[in-house]
């Protein structure tokens, strides 16, 4: 069977994370979570099971209106090298993310920034 690939996991970078927060609570009733260790993070609950979506502060890698999109993948490199097959760049090799999984950068043809992720904590939970 082929692989489904979804949209896991959307960040929306913010100057204030509180307030950003606070926007997405009084509109749309998500609850947030406030992180400061081992990173500076808020993560926010929409309601659609297995997306998350997650506030990181504006700063040298994640800039104001830089809005990205993770999607679903069971082998980051063989999918950037399709990426790279039908017209994307690939920005950065795959990488760990601590013990959460996996993920890679890219553009798609016309300049969008996204990302790849592969979920490694629900491999070893066996889901």
């Amino acid at each position: 069977m082929s692989q489904k690939y979804t949209v896991v996991h959307i960040e929306i970078p913010a100057k204030d994370r509180r307030a950003g927060a606070t926007f997405y609570a009084d509109v749309f009733g998500w609850p947030a979570e406030h992180m400061d260790a081992p990173m500076p993070y808020t993560t926010l609950r929409s309601g659609n099971e297995g997306m998350g979506i997650g506030m990181p502060d504006v700063g040298e890698q994640t800039k104001p209106n830089d809005v990205i999109v993770y999607i679903s993948s069971e082998d980051v490199e063989a999918d950037l090298k399709k990426i790279e097959a039908a017209g994307g760049k690939r920005l950065s090799d795959p990488f760990k993310v601590g013990d959460f999984g996996e993920m890679a950068m890219f553009t798609d043809p016309t300049g969008n920034r996204l990302a790849l992720w592969k979920d490694l904590m629900q491999q070893q939970s066996g889901g």
